[in-house]
């Protein structure tokens, strides 16, 4: 595996010396208070500095088709353990809709159908997991800025939280329901989009069906697969831990910024 120095390993590195490099992110988090302290100020200047610098509409590179990954590895999850999913699953997700509520003008559902009626954006980009493994794929589906304007965004919303399928350990205040968050710039980017398709075929269930979200400029566990719901909230203070994710409720950063 190549090596990845993300900017937690980077500054972890800097703080403890080489010596504490082997032990992961979450468990020194865990044993330092000032380390967690250190990494959420280099979150917030890492975001700052890169929408400073690069602007809130610079896009990720996109490839040609020659250069899609012959392999490409499932991240996260490879399926949801749940009855709910289970059924979706069996019935070709015909049953399946994607809600959107929370602090909209007009809550609505989507079917599958429903969302490969709208108009659509196809790109070629690289995924970079936090594992230390990348690449590249090609991915369809709608904007998500298409739909936030078709449901409407009140004044007060500040982040979309993606609720997802997948039921991880039960932890924190007993749920594993895996979610996901990002704010409203990343939300109306234009490369950011609930995809469908990945390398022209429906997704997998390793990757994500039938819905998971692309958002280009942050590493991958950003990603969100197996999407049920979208809801619009203008704080994080009543979702599981409070952080936005689920892995960052476990440590992670919020912003994973590529």
């Amino acid at each position: 595996m190549s090596t990845f120095l993300t900017r937690r390993r980077f500054l972890i590195g800097g703080a403890l010396g080489a010596s504490a490099l082997p032990l992961s992110g979450c468990d020194l988090l865990d044993q330092n208070a000032d380390i967690a302290n250190v990494l959420r100020s280099a979150e917030h200047l890492t975001m700052t500095a890169q929408r400073l610098l690069q602007g809130r509409d610079a896009l990720a590179r996109e490839f040609d088709k020659k250069d899609i990954s012959p392999s490409f590895r499932v991240n996260g999850t490879s399926a949801p353990d749940s009855e709910e999913y289970a059924e979706l699953l069996e019935g070709k997700f015909a049953n399946w809709r994607l809600k959107i509520d929370g602090l909209v003008d007009r809550p609505r559902e989507f079917s599958l159908s429903d969302l490969k009626a709208l108009p659509s954006r196809t790109q070629i980009t690289r995924h970079d997991c936090v594992e230390g493994w990348s690449a590249i794929g090609k991915w369809t589906g709608v904007p998500l800025a298409h739909l936030l304007h078709l449901t409407g965004i009140k004044p007060t919303a500040r982040y979309v939280v993606l609720h997802c399928a997948d039921e991880l350990e039960k932890t924190l205040d007993g749920s594993g329901r895996y979610y996901e968050s990002i704010d409203l710039i990343d939300a109306v980017h234009p490369q950011t989009i609930l995809a469908y398709q990945m390398n022209g075929e429906d997704l997998s269930v390793g990757h994500g069906a039938p819905l998971r979200l692309r958002v280009e400029r942050q590493l991958g566990y950003k990603q969100a697969k197996y999407i049920m719901r979208i809801e619009l909230v203008d704080s994080f203070a009543g979702l599981w831990g409070g952080n936005g994710g689920y892995w960052e409720d476990r440590g992670y950063e919020w912003y994973a910024g590529i």
